[in-house]
């Protein structure tokens, strides 16, 4: 089953803010941004999501631009014996996988967005409880 978490962000002067979604486990599926309909964040725009307290990278995207925008994450699938990138044959495109998150909020940093700006951010979580 898929649960959707929703963070609303609204930035302070300088340009910043933070977000957290409740805990939740589960493989992250998609991120979804929607911008308010008139004080979008601005076109420049930097975003880090992340496992708030593992530090699991899940999303690093830089100038975001103010229309909606949706992203399906993936990490680097690695070998166990010496962290090397799988690859589907040698030399060939990178083997991913969905990345998880376990009884942990999802924290969501916005920079450089411009003044109280504002948008909604939507996380699938499949599996999520």
């Amino acid at each position: 089953m898929v649960k959707v978490l929703t963070v609303a962000i609204t930035t302070a002067a300088g340009g910043g803010a933070t977000g957290y979604s409740q805990p939740v486990s589960g493989l992250v599926r998609a991120i979804a941004y929607v911008p308010h309909a008139s004080t979008p964040l601005d076109t420049g725009a930097d975003i880090v999501v992340s496992g708030n307290t593992s530090g699991m990278a899940i999303l690093t995207k830089a100038n975001i631009g103010t229309s909606a925008v949706q992203w399906h994450p993936r990490a680097p699938t690695v070998a166990v014996a010496d962290g090397s990138a799988l690859l589907y044959a040698a030399g060939g495109t990178a083997v991913t996988d969905l990345i998880p998150v376990a009884e942990e909020a999802i924290k969501i940093v916005v920079t450089n967005g411009d003044a109280s700006k504002s948008g909604t951010f939507f996380m699938f979580i499949d599996g999520g409880v």
